[in-house]
């Protein structure tokens, strides 16, 4: 059965005409074992960051090495991953429930104690999520979108939601978005923890065509 829109078909037998949509092109996959980084760097095992106008990252079933707790991240990076310290302006709000059906809520989330986890034109990793539970069968799953990081023009816009076991416990989601804020391209993005390992998990990319 197809999809006709003005005498234009649209879907037919479950495939997509020409000319409408895109497709989703997978580029690589890192998989971590107790590791202090996950990089993806342009000309490297095929990672391509000038093809596309969008990416998709994808991380699957992150686990962290070290005590709960733990805030996974990521930066770019403008010389092929010699450093990956960005500068980017951010916001944050989060989605929570507990176990005990507690807490339940919705706010902006500026950060606790020593974590800051909005940016202001910080060269800081980008939070992606905060306060990982360690259990053996907790992790965190969620998606991140950068937006045309070879542009020389314009600044590096990037969001993120990111679902997981938050330490105490709960069921946290997390809303992230901001801007790389340089004309540079960027070649490479990095993921860790802010402190540990990550003992677990993979990481894909994807170009959106």
């Amino acid at each position: 059965m197809g999809l006709i829109s003005n005498a234009s078909t649209i879907f037919d037998a479950g495939s997509m005409s020409a000319g409408f949509g895109g497709s989703l092109v997978f580029i690589k996959k890192l998989t971590a074992s107790s590791s202090a980084t996950l990089a993806f760097v342009h000309g490297s095992g095929g990672v391509d960051f000038s093809t596309y106008k969008e990416y998709l990252f994808t991380y699957n079933n992150i686990h962290p090495a070290d005590n709960a707790g733990e805030n996974f991240q990521f930066n770019m990076s403008i010389d092929s991953g010699s450093n990956y310290n960005i500068i980017k302006t951010s916001t944050l709000h989060r989605a929570l429930h507990g176990e005990d059906g507690s807490s339940g809520g919705l706010v902006y989330y500026d950060g606790t104690d020593s974590d800051t986890l909005d940016l202001a034109q910080s060269t800081a990793f980008q939070t992606l999520l905060s306060g990982i539970n360690d259990n053996n069968d907790d992790s965190a799953s969620g998606i991140l979108t950068v937006f045309d990081p070879a542009s020389t023009t314009f600044v590096k816009h990037y969001n993120s939601q990111s679902q997981y076991s938050h330490e105490t416990p709960r069921s946290m989601t997390f809303f992230t978005a901001g801007y790389a804020n340089t004309t540079s391209a960027v070649n490479a993005i990095q993921f860790k923890m802010n402190s540990g390992n990550v003992d677990a998990g993979d990481i894909c990319m994807y170009g959106i065509a």
